[in-house]
């Protein structure tokens, strides 16, 4: 299941209990330690991008997609 939220507040608040905490401890200390990158929320996960100020032709060939640092999600459904 890909989450629909559009913040990782939403996002966060959508996990089961067990989740939310180990996330949102994740989420701390990337947001206390990255610097200079966007948190935005794209691919159903929370995602840390390179802004455009920095870097304005974006993401390979679609240039309004920013360039992708790091990724932040919680699985919601068991792959076999």
């Amino acid at each position: 299941m890909i989450s629909q939220a559009n913040s990782p507040e939403l996002y966060i608040n959508e996990l089961p209990e067990e989740r939310k905490v180990v996330i949102e401890k994740l989420r701390k200390a990337i947001l206390d330690n990255l610097e200079g990158f966007d948190e935005i929320m794209a691919y159903g996960m929370i995602n840390y991008v390179v802004p455009f100020s920095i870097y304005p032709a974006g993401y390979r060939c679609n240039h309004n997609e920013p360039v992708p640092f790091l990724s932040l999600a919680s699985l919601h459904k068991k792959i076999m």
